[in-house]
C-alpha cells in the first residue's frame, strides 16, 4: 500500500501562474452565472406564479446537458482546451445581452427564459469538461486536490457575493432585474479576456478515431473502472435529488416565508458561506482521505436537507442552509478530486462529462419535483430529497468497501 500523503498548503496551487489566470477568470464565469441565476429565477417566478415554471427553467438547462455534456468532454479530448474556454464563454456574452434587450424592450416572455437556459446549460457543459482538463494539465498531481478545491471555493465564494449583489439590484428601481443581466454580460466580457491568456492546451495525442468513437471509447474505459463506475452513480444521484431545492428557494422565500428578494439572496449566501468555508477547510485534503470524507459530506448533505425542509422559520432555514452548502460543496469537490485523481489524463474530459451527466439529471428532476410541489407540498417533496440523498449515501459507502475490499483482501476484515 501507498503511504499515506501529507497535505499541502491550502493554497498551493495558486502558486503557478497559468492556474492563477483559469482561477481568476472561472470566478469571474461563475460570478456571472450566480448574479443571473438568481434574476432568472426571480423573473420566472414573476412572470408565471408556480413552482413548476422554476422547474422548468432548470429542465431546459438538463435536457440541453444530456446533449452537450457528452459532446463536451470529447471537445475537450480532441481540441484545443482554451479556444474552448473562450467560444463558450463569447456565446454567453450574446445570450444574456440578449435577454436584457428584451427586458429593456418589454418583450420579455417565460419561453426566452427557459431557451436562455437550454443554451446556458449547453455553453457551461462544453466549457466545464474543457476547463477541469486543463487544471490537470497546469498543475503537478500532488497539487491537483487543491486546485480542484480552490475552483471549487472561488465557485461557492461567487454564491456568497452573487446573489447578494443581484438581491439588491432586483430591489433597486432603476437597476432591477434588466441591470443584473448586464451586469454578468460584463463579467463574462472579462471571462473572456482573463481565458486569452492562458496558454494553448492542445489534445493530449491526435485521434484517428471519430468523435462517436471517442465518446464510446470513453464510457469503456470508465466502465471497466469499478471506481470510477461508483463516482458517476454516487454523483448521479446525489446531485439529482440533493441539488434540486435550488430551484425552488424564491417560492420557499415566499410562499413559506412571505419575504422578498433580499431573503433570497439571504438563503443563497447562506449557503454558499458553508460552501465557502468546507472548501477552505478540505482545501489540502490528503489524497488517502478523499474517499472517507466524501461519504461524510453525502451523509452531512442528506441530513441538513432534512432539516431544512422542516424548518418552522427564516431564521432556522438560514442556519440548515448553511449546512447544505457545506455538504453539497464537500460532496461535488471531493468527487472531482476522485476522479481526476482515478482516470487517466486523456480520458479527463470524457470522463468528467459523464460526472457532469449528474447536473443534467437534477436539471431534469426539477420540473416533477416542481409537480410533485404543487400537488403535495414543497416541504413534503424536499422531505423526500433528503431521504433520497442518505439512501445514496449509504449504498455508495457500501459499494466503496466492496471496492477496497476488492484491491485489498485485508479490507475484508471492515465488512
Amino acid at each position: 500500500m501507498d503511504a499515506p500523503s501529507q497535505p499541502i498548503g491550502r493554497f498551493d496551487s495558486l502558486k503557478v501562474s497559468t492556474f492563477q489566470r483559469l482561477w481568476f477568470g472561472g470566478m469571474f464565469v461563475f460570478l456571472a452565472m450566480q448574479t443571473q441565476q438568481i434574476a432568472r429565477a426571480w423573473l420566472a417566478f414573476d412572470l408565471t406564479g408556480t413552482n413548476t415554471a422554476l422547474g422548468g427553467v432548470l429542465i431546459g438547462f438538463g435536457v440541453s446537458g444530456l446533449f452537450a455534456i457528452p459532446a463536451g468532454g470529447v471537445i475537450a479530448d480532441r481540441f484545443d482546451k482554451r479556444m474552448v474556454i473562450v467560444m463558450t464563454q463569447l456565446v454567453n456574452v450574446v445570450t444574456t445581452l440578449a435577454i436584457a434587450g428584451a427586458i429593456e424592450t418589454e418583450t420579455i416572455a417565460y419561453w426566452m427564459i427557459v431557451l436562455a437556459s437550454v443554451i446556458g446549460g449547453a455553453t457551461i457543459s462544453i466549457l466545464a469538461p474543457s476547463r477541469i482538463a486543463m487544471t490537470a494539465e497546469l498543475v503537478d498531481r500532488e497539487q491537483l486536490t487543491n486546485a480542484v478545491m480552490l475552483s471549487n471555493m472561488s465557485a461557492q465564494v461567487t454564491r456568497v457575493i452573487g446573489p447578494g449583489i443581484a438581491g439588491v439590484l432586483i430591489g433597486i428601481s432603476f437597476v432591477g432585474v434588466v441591470g443584473v443581466y448586464y451586469l454578468s454580460a460584463l463579467l463574462s466580457v472579462g471571462a473572456v479576456f482573463l481565458s486569452l491568456t492562458l496558454p494553448a492546451s492542445p489534445p493530449a495525442r491526435r485521434r484517428s478515431t471519430g468523435p462517436v468513437e471517442d465518446l464510446a471509447e470513453g464510457i469503456r474505459y470508465t466502465r471497466a473502472d469499478p471506481e470510477l463506475v461508483r463516482l458517476l452513480v454516487a454523483s448521479l444521484l446525489i446531485i439529482m435529488f440533493g441539488f434540486a431545492h435550488q430551484a425552488f428557494l424564491p417560492a420557499i422565500v415566499i410562499d413559506l416565508f412571505d419575504r422578498g428578494s433580499g431573503s433570497l439572496g439571504a438563503l443563497t449566501m447562506s449557503s454558499a458561506l458553508g460552501a465557502v468555508v468546507t472548501s477552505f477547510v478540505l482545501a489540502n485534503t490528503p489524497r488517502d482521505q478523499l474517499s472517507r470524507r466524501q461519504g461524510l459530506a453525502s451523509y452531512g448533505l442528506g441530513c441538513a436537507l432534512l432539516v431544512f425542509a422542516v424548518a418552522p422559520t427564516f431564521a432556522t432555514a438560514l442556519v440548515a442552509l448553511f449546512f447544505v452548502g457545506c455538504g453539497m460543496a464537500g460532496f461535488q469537490a471531493l468527487n472531482g478530486s476522485l476522479v481526476l485523481a482515478t482516470a487517466d489524463m486523456e480520458y479527463h474530459g470524457r470522463v468528467q462529462s459523464l460526472i457532469m451527466l449528474s447536473f443534467s439529471a437534477f436539471g431534469l428532476a426539477a420540473l416533477p419535483f416542481g409537480i410533485l410541489a404543487d400537488a403535495v407540498g414543497l416541504r413534503e417533496t424536499m422531505v423526500g430529497m433528503g431521504v433520497a440523498v442518505l439512501l445514496a449515501a449509504i449504498q455508495s459507502d457500501v459499494w466503496r468497501r466492496r471496492n477496497d475490499a476488492r484491491s485489498d483482501p485485508t479490507h475484508f476484515e471492515e465488512l
